[in-house]
């Protein structure tokens, strides 16, 4: 009786033991801290890091944050410096300018393809503007032709005066200077106009190419000018 009751004894403290135990280690299981990410770099001197949290030595240079099942979640970037950002906004700046220069161009392209569909029509603008210039240098050389009869008046009334200009009449000497100052006058105005006609031509000629360009393109298909802009105008990430 008394080994039977030893027996019980024993096995029962072994199952009390064994549920302490149990209790235990659920109960430590429970309090351990859960690690959600892990951040790993290699250091300026070669060295890989792991870490819990983000790493100190490596502010100046990327870390991957992984999850508990080792997959990249992101790369963190290194902290910049005030220089660094500087410079990274003023990229950011002039990568925003030039989107907007590309927009302002499809524009203009834009414009232009709807204004001259063909080289007909842009020809018949270029020879409109030619002939307003035309007209109005042809206007001028009139007047120079007129002033030049004037002249050839006021000479042979100064052939009485060949000998000594100084004798003749005020009227008469004032009227020569106004016809030669506005005989060059209209000179420098014919020299003006056909400044503005070769201005003219080039200008149209540079349209010119830029339509070749752009109507070679539609007749292959190639959609130069976008309907919408909104991929040129949204800033980069």
């Amino acid at each position: 009786m008394n080994s039977r009751l030893a027996r019980i004894i024993t096995v029962g403290g072994f199952l009390l033991g064994l549920g302490s135990g149990a209790g235990a280690w659920a109960q430590s299981g429970a309090s351990a801290p859960r690690v959600s990410s892990i951040y790993t770099c290699i250091d300026k001197q070669g060295r890989k890091l792991t870490s819990d949290r983000p790493i100190p030595e490596c502010l100046d240079r990327e870390q991957r944050e992984l999850g508990p099942s080792g997959t990249v979640r992101r790369v963190v970037g290194p902290t910049l410096t005030d220089y660094e950002r500087n410079a990274q906004e003023a990229q950011r700046r002039k990568d925003r300018e030039e989107r907007m220069r590309l927009v302002e161009e499809r524009r203009r392209e834009r414009v232009l393809t709807t204004r001259y569909p063909d080289k007909a029509t842009h020809d018949i603008e270029r020879a409109a503007a030619i002939a307003l210039i035309d007209d109005v240098s042809a206007v001028a050389t009139q007047h120079i032709q007129m002033l030049r009869g004037q002249r050839q008046t006021l000479d042979v009334e100064m052939e009485f005066y060949r000998s000594n200009p100084s004798k003749a009449p005020v009227v008469l000497r004032r009227q020569l200077a106004e016809n030669d100052e506005g005989i060059q006058d209209r000179q420098r105005f014919l020299a003006t106009q056909a400044q503005e006609k070769r201005r003219i031509h080039q200008r149209f000629d540079v349209e010119l190419a830029q339509l070749q360009r752009l109507w070679a393109q539609q007749k292959l298909g190639l959609d130069t000018v976008p309907e919408d802009d909104t991929a040129l105008t949204t800033p980069g990430r």
